[in-house]
């Protein structure tokens, strides 16, 4: 049962990944900083500061959180399950669809860069 609620909530996830940070990236300010390595994506779901943040990078990853708070509380409603197990496979689902060079949070918390090879996931993701 748990497994058909993840594989549920991962293709769900899957499809509000595809609109989220298409979205964001429309922002130049985010473009900027995720090419920059400023920004990158964390297995909770949200996104996080890599290093020292100034007042506006704060400011934008705060919306852009805010934002998919709303839609992970959303969409976990709809899918019969909480707003952090939705936010925990979409966090999965976003550091799987990182791309070489990215920024993401490893398993233990440290921020690594996207290389060719697979990145690096907390083994409870789907």
């Amino acid at each position: 049962m748990r497994s058909a609620i993840l594989a549920g909530i991962a293709a769900t996830a899957a499809l509000g990944l595809v609109a989220g940070p298409a979205l964001a990236q429309r922002d130049p300010a985010y473009a900027a900083a995720r090419e920059a390595g400023k920004v990158g994506e964390k297995p909770d779901g949200y996104l996080g500061i890599v290093g020292d943040a100034d007042p506006a990078l704060q400011r934008l990853v705060n919306d852009i959180n805010i934002k998919r708070k709303a839609v992970y509380a959303e969409k976990a409603l709809e899918n019969k399950a909480t707003p952090e197990a939705y936010a925990f496979t979409s966090g999965c689902l976003a550091i799987a669809a990182t791309k070489p060079g990215e920024k993401y949070m490893g398993p233990d918390g440290s921020w690594q860069t996207r290389t060719a090879a697979a990145p690096l996931r907390d083994p409870r993701c789907p």
